[in-house]
């Protein structure tokens, strides 16, 4: 019998680890209005330089007309989103942000940059974030299915509009991810700003950033995410995914990215099947490509849509 308690205690043990692990790096509260006030600014000396142009943005997008839209996933949870419209006829971008992150915050400068090119804009609180129901974070696994129910919703309300999602972060890895599922002849295009590998590869990263042993740790996140969270992290693999798109995809990474290393975002693009441009915005930090070089953003980005808008959408 003490044999069997040991045993039992031990596998109590494991599963409280285990939860701790979902816990830590899955789980997200609910963001109130006045937390995601005090989260406004991204936290980091990386940041600070662009505190100013952040704060401008913000407040255009509050101040800016936009019309709320919603969506209901499979699971029950409402998610949330915001339309720009530009003009009813111009092709519309719909954007996903990054992890523990909200919408206005990490894509404050894509109502900018959007009119820049022509587009409308949809900007989209993800699963779990900003104004979206929900508390799991799964690094892409539930997340790459909201996209199509976001396309879908965008094919009911506007038909065949050219459409071109694109995502930062785990917001790239998302879209990514579901461009490997096949995407709507109406999405002309991907842009992938900053995205990982995969969430077992990012995840490790991490672990080892904070000096602790990745071996031993994450398959322990792992069982927290099958567990208490219903997804296997060891899934998402946007390597994988982006070697089935056919869709166009233009990747920017900063060589300056401390989270997502540079590197990843250069795996991805290797990987990508589909017609591709690979952008290095140099001494840019993580999910700062647009803030820290606009101009050359901005034309990388016309040079690939000329390249690659439909017919349709030049229109």
């Amino acid at each position: 019998m003490t044999y069997l308690y040991v045993a039992l205690g031990l596998v109590a043990l494991l599963l409280v680890v285990a939860f701790g692990c979902f816990w830590l790096t899955f789980y997200n509260p609910t963001l109130t209005d006045k937390r995601r006030a005090a989260q406004q600014f991204p936290p980091g000396r990386v940041y600070q330089p662009y505190h100013g142009v952040l704060r401008r943005w913000t407040e255009e997008l509050d101040a800016t007309p936009y019309e709320p839209m919603e969506v209901t996933t499979p699971d029950g949870l409402t998610l949330r989103g915001r339309y720009y419209e530009l003009t009813p006829d111009t092709p519309v971008e719909i954007l996903f942000h990054g992890y523990r992150g909200f919408s206005e915050r990490d894509m404050a400068g894509a109502l900018e940059r959007c009119r820049a090119v022509g587009h409308s804009l949809l900007l989209v609180d993800q699963r779990a974030h900003g104004r979206s129901d929900g508390h799991v974070i799964t690094f892409g696994a539930r997340e790459k299915e909201d996209v199509f129910l976001w396309l879908e919703a965008a094919h009911k309300k506007w038909g065949e509009r050219p459409t071109m999602i694109g995502g930062v972060s785990m917001g790239c890895t998302t879209v990514l991810l579901a461009a490997g599922e096949g995407l709507p002849e109406r999405v002309f295009a991907v842009l992938a700003d900053c995205g990982y590998t995969n969430a077992k590869d990012i995840i490790c990263k991490v672990i080892r950033q904070l000096h602790l042993p990745a071996w031993l740790l994450y398959p322990l996140v792992r069982l927290g995410a099958v567990l208490y969270g219903g997804f296997d992290p060891n899934r998402v693999d946007a390597v994988v995914a982006v070697a089935r798109c056919a869709v166009p995809v233009i990747f920017y990474h900063g060589d300056a990215d401390d989270f997502v290393p540079y590197e990843m975002g250069r795996i991805n693009f290797e990987a990508c099947a589909a017609p591709k441009r690979f952008v290095n915005i140099p001494g840019a930090g993580h999910g700062l490509c647009y803030p820290a070089d606009k101009e050359r953003y901005v034309s990388e980005l016309k040079a690939f849509l000329a390249q690659h808008e439909s017919a349709e959408t030049k229109q």
